[in-house]
């Protein structure tokens, strides 16, 4: 009797196999499948950009203006950090592009969103303010330290698509005073 048992224990598991198989097909036979969709959301950071100007020590930028095809992917703003305001897009080539901005020490910061990337000596004129630019092994940047806060635009892009970055940057907040929370 025993051996009868087993043999029923056996044909009942493969008949739940078979079952949850056969439920996991018509699951997946009945959800469209869009092989052409991209996997990268675009985020809205217009929840964090409020809170980070309201937080900041400082005017935080973000663009304004950029062609719809620039796709935001990721957003933070971290007070204990620096005061660390990051925004990150895609551009219309599907290259990364970030606004960075902190109250960090400049050298360690600047150090830390380029991966390290070089001054090159250079510098580009961008609605009245001078950038420095860095060129690097992962990403390239435009870098403008003032009134201590430095600002870095980064990435994989070229030079070009990151001065429309460059361009469409504004701000919309004065910075907090020191008795500010």
């Amino acid at each position: 009797m025993a051996a009868k048992r087993g043999n029923q224990t056996v044909w009942n598991m493969i008949l739940s196999m078979a079952f949850i198989v056969a439920v996991a097909g018509i699951f997946y036979l009945t959800n469209p499948q869009d092989e052409n969709a991209d996997a990268l959301q675009a985020v809205d950071y217009r929840v964090e950009l409020a809170t980070a100007q309201r937080a900041a020590p400082y005017p935080v930028l973000a663009p304004k203006g950029l062609p719809k095809d620039w796709k935001p992917t990721s957003v933070s703003y971290e007070r204990k950090a620096g005061h660390s305001w990051h925004l990150g897009f895609l551009d219309p080539d599907r290259e990364y592009v970030a606004v960075e901005q902190s109250t960090a020490a400049p050298g360690k910061y600047i150090a830390k969103v380029t991966h390290d990337a070089e001054d090159t000596g250079k510098t580009a004129e961008v609605g009245g303010e001078t950038w420095q630019r860095l060129e690097g092994s992962k990403y390239d940047a435009f870098v403008r330290t003032e009134d201590g806060v430095t600002t870095v635009v980064t990435g994989t892009a070229p030079y070009e698509r990151m001065i429309e970055m460059l361009r469409a940057l504004e701000s919309d907040n004065e910075p907090q005073t020191s008795g500010a929370a």
